[in-house]
């Protein structure tokens, strides 16, 4: 503790703990008069933090932080004791599994919240009778963990962000690191630049990262899978595979080979809207790189055929043997702060902790041993799948620490879904979107007020700790998790636990991969997972002698391009959507940020000049972005960055609520949403406002 201060009601200290906004891992402290300070940590070696980080504590305090339980009466909420608040989640769930059973009910674990809280939410399910427990990872990596699990073995990050600086070569698909994980970028990525690596950025906008980018590829949304076919059809005819890696560590190699020489390079360079000399370029930056590694994010996995966008990208590093060395890889960076975590904790529908299936027996006999009950044997249903059968097969929801009413493509239909519940409960630091659809909402705690772990996007667990006592009447939320265990399961003592850190304690029993952790060895560092509980050491590169899947060989896999669900027309343009430096997420912590708010205080959508000049739109109209799923209203802004035939904005705020036109068709592997194609009408305000007006004029003529 290197600080205490006061407020009339609460209390701060300062302790090291960790950022709670994207999943590079920065250490932060409070700092006094609302603020917080990096501090050397794991991964920010000097204490070094972006604008998120620096403005952490302003929502910890927050005027419209929810300090007690709120219970609808008569429509309305109105505050409650937390015993009658609990009573009737009890009754509400409990109604619902006694007249249609554990699978009515869908869990939404959090993304943004402890390993240990997220652990005792999947327990509480699958204790419960149920595996329908999901977390936003379904909406950001779940392509890339499909893909990177079936081939690979694993669905992490292959090396780490320390061997980044030992690249030739960093290849950047469909993510913008400079502003998404800015750490991550400046500290690791841009020294690896500077020292001579070629940066390669495959994304549809020129934005920060391109800015240090020796080789851009604006892809049209939807074509990776041109792209990168094209680019491993180069890599081949210019020999400039690793033949003794592809003879000792892959297999299919002469069917792809088959494939691939059908590619024709220039024809799929025009698919994709790029140039073929460019996309040549970039084959010879990555194949004739010593070491290469690959960094991924949502624009290669939100789309209905993610998983083999992924695959194609897995091609890639399989072909030039960039897999098992530092320097290499495959590396997914994770969005938020725990989403990492709350999957390697069991927060998924098909997989206990530490990603052994929940059709495997053995599996669930071990989980059985240390829980007492056994699990479900059938997967349950993803966040997207259970939102559609609101009011049908599921009728109760429990939403911790999510915001899916806003998160969720078609997001219209989804908050009109949640009216279709018989009950819902939600636990949130505010009246979120999706608190307003409860029956009860239970005020939790921020990051800064709890203590437990994390786990960062290159597989660090490390330590939470409290800043701040709790406001008001508000509880932590593992106390609130582990009491709805009690009361919701006939198994109580199932989650009698000492503390988070013997709930670590009982995971790292049930998660191989976690297996010889706890709170003690992490300390004020991290271990890594898989654990080596006998060495006590962690892996820091994965894949060296055999891969996750204990086999020596991964196979190469054959893909085909897949068209966007969304068919354009003539007169449509492409929205794709994505972050910015300034806000996160759905924004209901970002955007309660007065220092944020000023940096970037309103959402606007990027579009083309050519395409702005044929709508005639100008820079700052307002502009109307529909389809038949919805519409928004945002500013324009006539760019270039944005390539011809797209728009772009993002999710984080209320209005524009980006997702209410965004389609909610589904990767069959993955069930990962396609939020980065969606076909729009853009138009001028003034100019829609006027049809919708004629054609409700029309309308009443008619009647």
């Amino acid at each position: 503790m290197t600080d205490t201060s006061e407020t009339s009601e609460r209390r701060f200290e300062s302790n090291p703990t960790v950022c709670p906004f994207c999943g590079v891992g920065c250490s932060i402290e409070y700092a006094g008069r609302g603020s917080a300070t990096g501090v050397e940590g794991p991964v920010n070696g000097r204490g070094e933090i972006c604008p998120k980080g620096a403005a952490a504590f302003d929502v910890v305090d927050h005027e419209d932080r929810l300090t007690r339980p709120l219970v609808r009466h008569n429509g309305n909420f109105v505050t409650a004791p937390w015993e009658e608040a609990l009573d009737r989640v009890a009754s509400g769930i409990g109604a619902v599994v006694d007249e249609h059973g554990a699978d009515a009910v869908q869990f939404f674990a959090s993304s943004n919240c402890t390993n240990e809280e997220n652990y005792v939410l999947q327990k509480l399910a699958r204790v419960l009778g149920t595996n329908n427990v999901d977390n936003c990872a379904r909406l950001c990596h779940a392509s890339t963990v499909a893909a990177m699990s079936e081939r690979l073995g694993a669905g992490a990050m292959t090396n780490t962000l320390d061997d980044l600086g030992e690249t030739d070569c960093v290849f950047v698909n469909g993510a913008n690191p400079a502003e998404q994980h800015p750490v991550a970028f400046r500290s690791y990525v841009l020294p690896a630049v500077h020292d001579g690596a070629t940066l390669v950025h495959v994304d549809p906008r020129a934005n920060d990262t391109t800015e240090a980018a020796d080789v851009h590829l604006p892809l049209r949304p939807g074509t990776d899978i041109e792209l990168l076919n094209a680019i491993a059809a180069v890599l081949i005819e210019e020999e400039l595979v690793d033949e003794a890696f592809l003879a000792e560590r892959t297999t299919g190699f002469d069917r792809l080979r088959e494939h691939l020489a059908d590619v024709d390079v220039a024809a799929n360079a025009e698919a994709a809207g790029v140039d073929p000399e460019t996309v040549r370029e970039a084959a010879r930056a990555y194949g004739e790189a010593d070491r290469a590694a690959v960094i991924t994010g949502m624009g290669t996995s939100q789309h209905r055929c993610g998983t083999d966008n992924v695959h194609a990208l897995l091609n890639l590093a399989l072909l030039t043997g960039n897999v098992g060395r530092p320097g290499t890889g495959v590396n997914p960076l994770r969005g938020q702060n725990n989403v990492q975590g709350a999957s390697d904790v069991g927060g998924l529908p098909g997989v206990l902790p530490g990603y052994e299936s929940v059709t495997d027996p053995d599996a669930r006999e071990r989980v059985a041993d240390e829980w007492g009950v056994e699990p479900p044997a059938e997967p349950g249903l993803t966040e997207v799948e259970a939102t559609h059968r609101f009011g049908d097969e599921v009728r109760a929801a429990v939403v911790f620490g999510e915001n899916p009413a806003v998160t969720e493509p078609n997001a219209t239909a989804v908050a009109s879904a949640f009216d279709e519940l018989d009950f819902c409960v939600v636990i949130d630091l505010f009246e979120t979107r999706t608190a307003a659809h409860a029956d009860v909402v239970l005020p939790g705690s921020a990051w800064a007020e709890k203590s437990g772990t994390v786990t960062n996007t290159d597989r660090r667990v490390m330590r939470m700790r409290p800043n701040a006592d709790l406001p008001g009447d508000a509880r932590r939320d593992f106390d609130v998790l582990t009491e709805l265990g009690r009361r919701l399961t006939d198994r109580p003592d199932a989650f009698a636990y000492d503390g988070p850190a013997d709930a670590f304690d009982e995971l790292t029993r049930v998660a191989p991969i976690y297996e010889g952790m706890s709170h003690e060895g992490i300390g004020d560092g991290y271990q890594r997972w898989p654990f080596d509980a006998e060495a006590g050491t962690g892996t820091d590169v994965l894949h060296v002698e055999t891969f996750g899947t204990g086999e020596r060989t991964a196979p190469l896999a054959v893909v085909d391009p897949v068209p966007p669900a969304d068919d354009l027309d003539a007169a449509e343009l492409t929205l794709t959507t994505g972050r910015v430096l300034q806000h996160f997420n759905s924004g209901a912590l970002s955007r309660r940020s007065d220092r944020l708010m000023a940096m970037r205080g309103e959402d606007v959508l990027q579009i083309h000049p050519d395409d702005a000049a044929e709508r005639g739109i100008e820079d700052g109209d307002r502009v109307t972005v529909s389809n038949e799923r919805g519409s928004v209203t945002v500013a324009a802004d006539v760019t270039p960055a944005v390539r011809e035939g797209v728009t772009f904005c993002t999710f984080h705020y209320a209005e524009p609520l980006a997702n209410a036109v965004t389609g909610d068709a589904l990767d069959p592997a993955a069930k990962i949403p396609e939020f980065k194609h969606s076909a729009v009408t853009v138009e001028p305000t003034a100019n829609a406002e006027a049809e919708a007006t004629g054609e409700s004029d029309a309308a009443a003529g008619d009647d």
